[in-house]
C-alpha cells in the first residue's frame, strides 16, 4: 500500500488527485492538507483523507506532493522538514523550484521529483514534464510518472531543463487561450456567432494537435499543406510573419524562463 499526500489542494492538486482516484488502484491511499477547508471538502467524495497539518501529512505518507505556490514553499518546507526522511519521495510541482533547494530546506539526501504539469490535467488531458534526480530509484520514479500518465501525457526531461520547459507546457495553455481569444473576437467583429466560432476554433486546435502528433509530417510540412499558392492562408501567414509572431512567442518563452530562475532564488 502506497500512501500519497498532497500539500495544497487547489486546481492542480485537485486535478492530479482526480487522476489517481480515477485509476481505482486499491494499493494507493490518498491524503491531503490545505489551509482552506473547502478545498478538502471537495476531495471527500474521492476517498481522500484530510490531514490537520502539512507536517502530519508528511509523517503519514510515502509520497508527498508539494502543490502550493512557489512563494509559499519556504514556509511549507520549514514545517515539514522534521518529518522528511530518506525513504520518502517529494514531488514538487512548484514552478522554478529545484530539487537542490528542497534538499537544502529539508535533508541533504531527500528524494525529489520535480514536475511541471499544466491545467488541462483537470480534464485528464494534461501534459507533464518530469525530471529523474539521481537518488530516486527507478521504481519510485515510475510510480510518480504513472500518476501523471493517469491524467494526460508525460515526458521526461533533464533536471537542468525543468525551468526552460515551463514555457513549453506549463504556461503555453495561457498563450494558446490568448491566441484563441483573438480568433473569437475577430469572428464577433465580422458578425459570426462567438459560440459557433469558439467551437470551430477549438476543434481546429484539437485537429491540428492530432496532425502534429499523428500525421508523420513535420510542422513546416503541415503549414504547407494548408497553404495553397496565392490563397487565403498565405495572405494571413504573411501578416503573421510580418508581425514577427514566432519571434514574439520565443520572447514570451524567454520571459517565462527568466521568471522561473527568479523564483528559484527567492
Amino acid at each position: 500500500m502506497a500512501s500519497v499526500g498532497f500539500i495544497g489542494a487547489g486546481n492542480m492538486g485537485f486535478a492530479i488527485i482526480k487522476g489517481i482516484s480515477g485509476t481505482n488502484d486499491p494499493n494507493i491511499k490518498l491524503f491531503a492538507f490545505d489551509t482552506k477547508p473547502e478545498m478538502l471538502e471537495r476531495l471527500a467524495p474521492l476517498g481522500v483523507t484530510a490531514c490537520g497539518s502539512a507536517a502530519g501529512l508528511t509523517e503519514k505518507c510515502d509520497y508527498i506532493f508539494l502543490a502550493v505556490k512557489p512563494q509559499q514553499l519556504e514556509g511549507v518546507l520549514k514545517e515539514i522538514a522534521p518529518a522528511v526522511t530518506a525513504e520518502k519521495v517529494i514531488i514538487s510541482i512548484c514552478a522554478g523550484i529545484s530539487a537542490e533547494y528542497i534538499r537544502s530546506m529539508t535533508i541533504p539526501d531527500a528524494k525529489v521529483v520535480p514536475v511541471m504539469p499544466n491545467t488541462p490535467l483537470l480534464l485528464g488531458e494534461g501534459a507533464s514534464a518530469l525530471a529523474k534526480c539521481g537518488n530516486v530509484p527507478d521504481s519510485e520514479f515510475e510510480f510518480v510518472k504513472n500518476i501523471f500518465a493517469s491524467c494526460g501525457k508525460v515526458a521526461v526531461v533533464p533536471e537542468n531543463k525543468m525551468r526552460e520547459v515551463i514555457a513549453v507546457n506549463g504556461s503555453s495553455p495561457a498563450f494558446i487561450y490568448l491566441f484563441a481569444k483573438a480568433f473569437v473576437e475577430y469572428a464577433a467583429d465580422v458578425g459570426i456567432d462567438p459560440d459557433a466560432a469558439k467551437e470551430l476554433f477549438a476543434q481546429s486546435l484539437i485537429g491540428s494537435a492530432k496532425m502534429i502528433t499523428d500525421s508523420g509530417n513535420t510542422i513546416d510540412e503541415l503549414i504547407k499543406m494548408v497553404s495553397s499558392p496565392g490563397g487565403t492562408t498565405l495572405a494571413g501567414l504573411d501578416e503573421l510573419y510580418g508581425g514577427k509572431l514566432e519571434e514574439t512567442i520565443k520572447k514570451a518563452c524567454e520571459s517565462c524562463t527568466r521568471r522561473a530562475y527568479e523564483l528559484s532564488k527567492q
